[in-house]
C-alpha cells in the first residue's frame, strides 16, 4: 500500500509538471513584443515632431530666420560618436549574458552609462553655450523640443540600466536563460540612437 501511495504521488508530480510545461507552451512570453509595440508609439511621437520640424523649414522664407547664431557641429558631432559607439557596448552586455557571463553585463553596462551621462553632459554644455533661448524663434524652439525631449529619453534608458545593474546583483536573477531586462533595455537603447541620429541629421547637417 505505501509503494502504491508514493507511486500515485509520483504520478500527480508528473501530470502537474507536464500541465504547468503545457500550459507555458500554450501563453509564451510576450513581453518583449510589449516593448516593441511601446518603441513603436514612441517613434510616432517623435515622427510627428520631426514632420512638424520638416513642415516649418519648408513653408519658411529663411532657415533658421535672419539673426539665429549658427550650431557648432563639433561637439554635437563627438556627442553623437559617443552615443552611436554606446550601443555596440550595450550589445556586448546581451552577449555576456547569453554566455552566463553576469560579470560582464554589469561591466559593459556600466561603460554605457558612462558613455549616456558624458551625451547628457555634452548636451547641457551646448545648451549653456547656446546664443539663442527657448523663446527667441520657431527654430529655437524646435530646437530645445526635439533635443530635449531626446534628452529626457536618454535619461531614462540610464536609469533602466542602473536598474538592470541593481538585479544583478541577485544571485541566478539573469541567466542565459532568463535574460528580458537586458534586451528591453538594449532594444530601447539602440532606438534612442536610431532617433539621435535622425535628430542630428536634421537639426546640424540640413
Amino acid at each position: 500500500m505505501q509503494g502504491s501511495s508514493v507511486n500515485t504521488a509520483e504520478g500527480v508530480i508528473n501530470i502537474a509538471q507536464e500541465g504547468a510545461a503545457s500550459h507555458h507552451e500554450e501563453h509564451p512570453d510576450h513581453r518583449l513584443f510589449g516593448v516593441l509595440v511601446f518603441l513603436c508609439a514612441e517613434s510616432m511621437l517623435f515622427m510627428g515632431l520631426f514632420i512638424a520640424y520638416v513642415t516649418f523649414r519648408l513653408v519658411a522664407v529663411e532657415w533658421p530666420p535672419t539673426g539665429t547664431p549658427e550650431l557648432e557641429v563639433l561637439l554635437p558631432g563627438i556627442n553623437s560618436l559617443i552615443l552611436i559607439s554606446s550601443s555596440f557596448v550595450i550589445h556586448k552586455a546581451d552577449t555576456a549574458v547569453k554566455n552566463n557571463n553576469v560579470d560582464g553585463v554589469r561591466t559593459w553596462f556600466s561603460v554605457t552609462i558612462i558613455m549616456g551621462t558624458v551625451f547628457l553632459l555634452g548636451q547641457l554644455y551646448e545648451y549653456s553655450n547656446l546664443e539663442f533661448g527657448l523663446r527667441d524663434n520657431l527654430f529655437a524652439s524646435t530646437f530645445y523640443v526635439l533635443t530635449g525631449f531626446h534628452g529626457l529619453h536618454v535619461l531614462v534608458g540610464l536609469l533602466l540600466m542602473v536598474a538592470v545593474l541593481l538585479r544583478s546583483r541577485q544571485p541566478g536573477h539573469y541567466s542565459s536563460e532568463n535574460h528580458f531586462g537586458i534586451e528591453a533595455v538594449e532594444l530601447y537603447w539602440h532606438f534612442v540612437d536610431v532617433i539621435w541620429i535622425i535628430l542630428f541629421i536634421l537639426l546640424y547637417l540640413w
